[in-house]
């Protein structure tokens, strides 16, 4: 059942800042798919290295700062899920030694998380990733935004290109972010295949294998993000944890109804660039049709 559903909430709208104050002990949230997305990262660790994990030099430092600021979040909140012996943090059966200088600070760190974890440090050109364990994107390339500031990261999202409202916002609410008051925020999509390690955008164009997949087949790609300052080095921390969610959960959910038609008033009101965006524009209507069927009323 879906754990968040933000494209049923009026108050959080696609393609909005939407950022609310968050309380550190719900930072991060493991739940009992810890082990199936250990799992993947481990795999992908294997299997695609480069694709999902970046990182600077000179980012060293935020990166073992994050590490540590994790861990013991992790102790404290989720004690029931971790537990610490000497170096040694076990979770869902897998074991990450935190002393293990093989591998970088942010890899242990992202290794003990469902979350991808991205670090953003001030330059003159604006916020810029330095950082990043990013096993499972949401259609966007790791190595086409590292070391690219916030403006050229959000270059092609409609409404937060560099220089517009959005942009400066968003610079603005980095500057001003305490590190005792992290944020959250949330987006979602539209997958058309399960997939958490979705790099590429999947359009019935482009990939034949989802020209003839039904709506109602299809998964809502929620994301779950949060920011928070580091005390130390003053950088900040972008978490983003992936939630697949059946559209065919709406017809079995207590609140099913309210949540497909959440999502097909979302989907109405959106423009023809941001449907395009989303890689929508050629199901848009059969997924509305889906949507305001008499299986979800």
């Amino acid at each position: 059942m879906p754990t968040y559903a933000p494209y049923a909430s009026d108050a959080t709208k696609p393609f909005s800042i939407g950022l609310s104050a968050l309380d550190p002990k719900r930072w991060i949230e493991p739940d009992d798919d810890l082990k199936r997305y250990l799992d993947e990262k481990r795999r992908l660790e294997e299997d695609h290295f480069d694709d999902i994990f970046r990182a600077a030099p000179e980012s060293i430092d935020a990166q073992q700062e994050c590490l540590d600021l994790l861990v013991d979040h992790l102790l404290q909140a989720h004690g029931d899920r971790y537990s610490r012996s000497g170096s040694i943090m076990t979770t869902a059966g897998h074991a990450v030694d935190l002393a293990d200088e093989s591998r970088p600070p942010l890899l242990r760190a992202g290794s003990l998380v469902e979350d991808d974890l991205v670090i953003l440090r001030k330059k003159p050109d604006g916020w810029t990733i330095i950082a990043a364990h990013l096993a499972f994107p949401s259609s966007w390339s790791l190595a086409e935004k590292f070391m690219r500031p916030m403006a050229k990261v959000h270059a092609h999202v409609p409404g937060f290109e560099g220089g517009t409202r959005n942009d400066t916002i968003i610079n603005r609410v980095f500057d001003n972010l305490q590190p005792d008051l992290p944020a959250e925020r949330f987006n979602w999509s539209i997958n058309w295949r399960y997939a958490l390690y979705h790099p590429v955008s999947v359009r019935p164009s482009t990939d034949p294998a989802s020209r003839d997949i039904d709506p109602a087949n299809a998964f809502v790609r929620v994301e779950r993000q949060t920011l928070r300052k580091l005390k130390q080095t003053g950088d900040l921390v972008f978490t983003i944890r992936i939630y697949l969610d059946p559209v065919a959960v709406f017809e079995r959910h207590p609140d099913g109804a309210r949540m497909a038609q959440g999502l097909a008033a979302q989907l109405e009101a959106m423009t023809d660039e941001q449907i395009a965006y989303k890689g929508l524009a050629e199901k848009r209507e059969e997924l509305l049709r889906c949507l305001r069927s008499g299986a979800y009323a």
